[in-house]
């Protein structure tokens, strides 16, 4: 951990300068080492949200029903779609590859992704 506050003496020679020096290489390769191992681990980071609410049907009242999408950086993710109905609640749920999925989207759908694109 490094001791920005710790009051140290002076270096006195350019051989002192020199071993401080080594040592703030050491650190740097160390932090960056620890830098790439985390962008390795963190392979799904949601960094974008766009949620819709909506009425599906004119006979229910109230938006219930929703089209969230959860994307990362690159517009990579899912979109999960909630539609409610008196008769139950339908989930469904598509990958999402560059703001885009292979099955096809909704309106709300195409609409939740454009917001967490922008």
């Amino acid at each position: 951990m490094f001791k920005f506050f710790k009051k140290k003496k002076e270096p006195e020679n350019l051989g002192e300068v020199l071993a401080i020096l080594r040592k703030l290489e050491g650190s740097v390769e160390r932090l960056s080492f620890d830098v790439e191992n985390l962008k390795k681990e963190i392979k799904f980071p949601i960094q974008k949200f766009g949620l819709i609410r909506f009425n599906p049907f004119s006979d229910i009242g109230g938006d219930q029903s929703f089209s969230i999408a959860l994307l990362d950086g690159r517009g990579n993710g899912l979109v999960i779609t909630s539609l409610y109905a008196r008769e139950g609640n339908r989930v469904f749920a598509k990958p999402i590859e560059k703001g885009n999925s292979i099955y096809p989207l909704s309106k709300e759908e195409k609409e939740a992704i454009k917001k967490a694109m922008s």
